[in-house]
């Protein structure tokens, strides 16, 4: 099902894809909501998904197709701002990618 190769590189230095969902929001008014899942890929061993991160709405229609087509008018870099956020929101704002930790782990 995700077997398209990564789009961005987070802040922690692991890959990422992204893909535009929707959802039914409960607001009569702005019915449908879309927003962006960034799926983090596997560092080592088998290629997959090791896990996701999903941003807010980033956009409301009142269907989901609609929905759907103006959150896919995000531009990359707002997308990269994204993640970053999502990662830094996650991990806090330590700044450090994955292979300097293992660095620091192995006394180097």
């Amino acid at each position: 099902m995700h077997g398209r190769a990564a789009a961005l590189e987070g802040p922690d230095g692991l890959s990422y894809s992204l893909e535009v969902l929707t959802d039914e929001t409960g607001d009569p008014v702005r019915p449908f909501g879309a927003y962006i899942v960034f799926l983090k890929w596997r560092r080592q061993g088998e290629q997959g998904v090791a896990g996701h991160l999903e941003s807010d709405f980033l956009a409301y229609a009142d269907s989901a197709q609609e929905a759907m087509n103006l959150a896919g008018d995000t531009l990359l870099t707002e997308c990269q701002r994204l993640l970053d956020a999502l990662v830094a929101a996650r991990d806090g704002d330590a700044g450090r990618r994955w292979y300097d930790v293992m660095r620091d782990e192995d006394g180097e």
